[in-house]
């Protein structure tokens, strides 16, 4: 410094250091960033569905903890390229690379929380009754297979493919099978849930939904291990 000015290579080295410190905020903040874990990764899922994929009280979003691996990432497919239509996923997933919805289906489908208590149904016995009848046996001269043939004895689905049907709404269980239905939701194909949805009135829609919502909590709710039991009809599901 000469006479109270400051040397012109000091002032180089001070603009130096300002500049770097606003240019890359990373260096100034190494303090209180989030861990790089796919619990923090998947934080933008957790509105919907919950920290750990258990639901929240929106009744139209699934629950995913728990759920076959395979059948997780079968679904963020769909939505990715369009085969599942809802805007919020079809955006968020748009970019994202297939081995990183791998790790985000493997993510959910390692986590247990509990299944959330059941609600009291407000239909009638008689409808109750009906979805019972369906989920267990079917209906041969409709042929419906049980609900129970492919979903697994539990309810709890089957690796790798195959969802387990406890602790979702009836209002997003009806949906799903609305969508199956009409052909707004489709999968690898053979499709055996559309051949399934397409046999299926209002009315067994209605007694199914509500039969599966009123389910206790199974003691053990993982998916059934692959060939665990065999399906009444080729599905593609079971390979994927």
């Amino acid at each position: 410094m000469r006479g109270g000015r400051l040397s012109p290579r000091i002032v180089v080295a001070g603009l130096a250091v300002t500049i770097s410190v606003q240019a890359f905020p990373a260096f100034s903040q190494t303090l209180g960033q989030p861990p790089d874990t796919m619990a923090a990764r998947v934080e933008a899922c957790t509105p919907c569905h919950g920290n750990q994929g258990e639901g929240t009280s929106d009744v139209y979003f699934p629950r995913l903890a728990g759920k076959p691996a395979g059948y997780l990432y079968n679904q963020l497919l769909a939505f990715k390229n369009g085969r599942r239509r809802y805007p919020p996923m079809n955006y968020l997933l748009e970019f994202l690379p297939d081995r990183y919805l791998q790790d985000m289906a493997d993510y959910f489908a390692e986590q247990r929380p509990a299944l959330p208590a059941t609600a009291q149904s407000d239909v009638s016995n008689q409808v109750l009754q009906h979805g019972q009848t369906l989920v267990a046996r079917g209906d041969p001269q409709r042929q419906i297979p049980a609900c129970g043939s492919c979903h697994g004895p539990g309810l709890t689905g089957m690796e790798p493919g195959i969802p387990g049907l406890l602790g979702l709404r009836p209002n997003y269980i009806s949906a799903q099978l609305g969508a199956w239905r009409y052909g707004t939701r489709t999968a690898k194909a053979p499709d055996c849930m559309q051949q399934v949805a397409a046999r299926l009135t209002e009315a067994d829609v209605t007694a199914v939904a509500a039969w599966l919502a009123s389910r206790p909590a199974a003691i053990n709710a993982a998916p059934a291990p692959k060939g665990a039991y065999v399906l009444p009809f080729a599905c593609g599901s079971e390979s994927d």
